[in-house]
């Protein structure tokens, strides 16, 4: 049975997560989505709340799991017996970071990194600049799922298409 590992913070999850993942899980016969959780960052969300929109927002896909994991990536995978991790690609600059980090678990247990293009409609998205935009009372109507956008309306008050 072929698996693959979807690894992110998902701080908010995004339209463009949500399309990797989905494109993921039609060559995988199981995909797990795991929340890292990273101690020098202040999630907006807690992890229990990542792992719940997730869960809500993949709902429709019925070949993944979510997770959630600390420490060495490759650790977790070796763990699961999962020996293919998927990344969604941007841009250059997220290339330059990815491939280092793939080359280093490669190194480490021999897992293997497959990088998967990001949509057109979709790769400017990132979860920093969601949060940044909704914040300050931009509209992320559409980029980000349904109930991202209720609870980032939740936590900010407005500003995230439910004004």
């Amino acid at each position: 049975m072929a698996r693959a590992l979807c690894p992110g913070s998902f701080d908010p999850v995004t339209v463009g997560h949500v399309d990797i993942i989905e494109r993921t899980s039609r060559h995988f016969d199981e995909v797990l989505v795991a929340v890292v959780t990273n101690p020098s960052k202040a999630p907006l969300f807690d992890l229990d709340e990542r792992k719940a929109l997730l869960g809500e927002v993949l709902a429709h896909i019925p070949n993944v799991e979510i997770d959630s994991f600390d420490g060495l990536l490759v650790d977790f995978a070796q763990e699961r017996k999962i020996s293919v991790v998927v990344k969604g690609l941007r841009a250059v600059s997220d290339f330059d970071y990815e491939i280092q980090m793939a080359q280093m678990n490669h190194k480490l247990t021999g897992i293997e990194t497959l990088f998967m293009a990001a949509s057109p409609k979709s790769s400017y998205l990132s979860s920093s600049l969601i949060k940044e935009v909704a914040r300050y009372g931009g509209d992320v109507t559409g980029l980000v799922p349904d109930p991202v956008l209720r609870r980032l309306a939740d936590r900010f008050g407005r500003g995230s298409g439910n004004d």
